[in-house]
């Protein structure tokens, strides 16, 4: 199996490798430190799978895994993230990711979690999570409402990290315009008036840390 490892701390995914690097069916062919740069390796190494933190710089481990999922349909998702919460875990598979890593539990779940998502099993740190992904994919009403689209998501992250509409633009590909109508939308939708509310809300929803 060939992987992509994703995460904006160095000694974080140093480690991964080590883990994943010792297993005789695995080989890690690239490493990420941003959302964006993830996509960009998966892109130009086409692994089997990708391995994604959850919260990183640019685009999140959520974000990135739609834009790898659109545009490599044949590159698996694993999200590893620090968050034993119900929400992370719903939007996780909503984006598509084949499993959900808690970071803690790394040492001993990980290659396991590659070993399934790589045989289409979808893998989870407990039977309650499992029976709940069963549950949610069957009703995939189930869970909370997210009021963004994916992409107003991704234009409010980069908003809220600071980024000019120029910047936003050549990171996800769009026209100044584009941008500038996406933020329109975001205040008119969440009811703000400026930024500052942006950001707040961001860090609320864990897009960015605050």
């Amino acid at each position: 199996m060939r992987l992509v490892i994703a995460d904006d701390h160095g000694v974080v995914r140093g480690g991964l490798r080590l883990l994943l690097d010792r297993q005789p069916d695995m080989e890690v062919v690239g490493e990420a430190a941003d959302g964006a740069e993830a996509v960009a390796e998966v892109l130009a190494h086409r692994p089997d799978i990708c391995i994604l933190d959850v919260q990183m710089p640019k685009l999140t481990g959520l974000q990135a895994t739609r834009e790898i999922l659109a545009q490599a349909p044949d590159t698996d998702v694993l999200i590893l993230s620090m968050h034993d919460d119900e929400r992370y875990l719903f939007e996780a598979l909503r984006a598509g990711a084949g499993g959900y890593v808690l970071k803690a539990q790394a040492d001993n779940d990980l290659v396991d979690a590659v070993r399934a998502v790589s045989s289409g099993e979808p893998f989870l740190t407990s039977a309650a999570q499992r029976s709940l992904v069963r549950e949610w994919m069957a009703d995939e009403t189930a869970g909370p409402e997210e009021p963004l689209t994916p992409r107003e998501q991704e234009v409010l992250k980069l908003i809220a990290e600071a980024h000019t509409n120029k910047e936003i633009g050549e990171i996800l590909h769009l026209s100044e315009k584009t941008v500038e109508s996406h933020r329109g939308n975001l205040l008119r939708k969440l009811g703000m008036r400026d930024r500052v509310q942006l950001v707040r809300y961001a860090i609320r929803r864990g897009l960015i840390e605050a």
